[in-house]
């Protein structure tokens, strides 16, 4: 296995501007290759301190992965900053310019002048194509003879635009079979995440902590937002060896999470209710208060959701929850918004408007404002409603973690009850 290291480049990386979301990302690709990954930085867009720890990186590590300041700007400086780093000599690269040229006319417009920067590569460089951008990556192993620092024999540095796109797709089309080539990764091992909601990760922790303490295949988890993670992974000489040593820790894990185990791999809550009702022939269609269309957004979220998700209605003023979803105005006066009853009566408006066979609905207290002692923020009613019944009850969020937070949580919880409903139904 090869060491590699992530090093982001941005100043708004810095500043917190953008979420490096690129970084994660990356981090699970290595694992996946098993790469061995010990360090990811970010620097901002400074040449002297850029070309500083590229010097530091290239001592350590045997591969170098970059992200950013590939642009045309001039604070896009990862291409010279690389290239004077290790006493390269910058040329422009015809194939890399004519490509440039090409995709600005099918835009219908001519390249700008600053663009033919992004067409110097360090000499010896190969060029990490892109596919969709302007800007290309390089792989480019610098000569470590006659440099006045030390650097890792064969130490090899890949650069990648910030575009998340743009990066995803050279990574997988050029980086991995390229890493592959080499003989850089180490093609045994197979990992899958299993995915849970309702148990903490604590709880969790504590339910499998025998399979925890595993060397092959191993178990990790880790948290998201509501969300816990297992990731496990086997060694093996192939993937359907691989698949034998993990298939039965899996299915130990689910035996004791129950159906706390929604999913695997790219399976997310809304997926999941989307096939299952997909299965069952079934539609759905949702009506929110307090998350603002969140709910409605995971599930357009996922492809071919048209097929079963019917739309909704953001009942937000009482007047919309009363003129729109029919919520009678006794239960808001009597009940109030943030109510079983009213949700309830969300939930049957939008079945009855749309024809859908599913409703769910949800109305709460986000906050930071509006809570009192009975109705805290976070209180959040929550109700689904199916062809033969319905249900609402209330869950508690906090308000320690804020408004997205709740949101967020509220919409997911909508859509786990529902999933747990459409299992009991088979």
């Amino acid at each position: 296995m090869s060491q590699v290291e992530l090093l982001c480049i941005g100043t708004e990386l810095l500043l917190g501007d953008i979420l490096n979301g690129n970084a994660r990302w990356l981090a699970q690709q290595f694992a996946a290759l098993g790469l061995t990954h010990h360090r990811q930085g970010v620097v901002g867009d400074n040449r002297e301190r850029l070309i500083a720890v590229l010097r530091e990186i290239a001592g350590r590590s045997e591969l170098l992965i970059t992200t950013g300041g590939l642009g045309p700007t001039p604070d896009d400086l990862t291409t010279e900053a690389v290239t004077a780093a290790f006493g390269g000599r910058l040329l422009e690269r015809p194939e890399v310019w004519s490509d440039i040229q090409a995709k600005a006319a099918s835009r219908g417009r001519p390249p700008s002048p600053s663009s033919r920067r992004q067409a110097l590569l360090p000499e010896g460089a190969e060029i990490l194509p892109n596919g969709t951008g302007t800007a290309p990556g390089m792989i480019w192993r610098p000569d470590p003879d006659g440099l006045p620092f030390p650097i890792r024999r064969g130490f090899t540095v890949l650069t990648f635009p910030g575009v998340p796109s743009e990066m995803k797709a050279m990574w997988q089309a050029t980086a991995v079979p390229w890493l592959q080539a080499q003989g850089l990764t180490d093609a045994g091992l197979f990992s899958r995440q299993l995915r849970f909601w309702g148990l903490g990760e604590a709880t969790l922790a504590e339910r499998v902590a025998d399979l925890l303490e595993g060397s092959n295949p191993t178990v990790a988890p880790y948290a998201g937002a509501g969300e816990v993670i297992l990731r496990l992974t086997a060694r093996a000489a192939s993937r359907p060896e691989a698949e034998a040593l993990l298939d039965p820790v899996e299915t130990e894990i689910r035996a004791r999470a129950g159906e706390a185990c929604f999913g695997r791999d790219e399976d997310s809550l809304a997926s999941v209710v989307l096939r299952q009702l997909r299965g069952r022939g079934q539609t759905l269609a949702v009506a929110e208060s307090c998350t603002g269309g969140g709910l409605g957004a995971a599930l357009a979220a996922v492809p071919g959701a048209s097929e079963v998700f019917l739309g909704g209605v953001i009942a937000y003023a009482n007047a919309v929850k009363r003129d729109l979803l029919g919520v009678p105005e006794s239960l808001l006066e009597s009940h109030g918004a943030v109510s079983d009853p009213v949700a309830m009566a969300m939930a049957q408006g939008v079945r009855r408007r749309t024809g859908a066979d599913w409703a769910l609905a949800i109305t709460g207290v986000a906050g930071p404002g509006g809570g009192r002692a009975d109705k805290p923020v976070g209180l959040v009613h929550i109700a689904v409603v199916g062809p033969e019944s319905g249900r609402s009850a209330p869950v508690r969020f906090g308000e320690s973690r804020g408004r997205a937070w709740i949101q967020q949580l509220s919409a997911l919880e909508a859509l786990n009850r529902l999933r747990l409903d459409l299992s009991l139904l088979g």
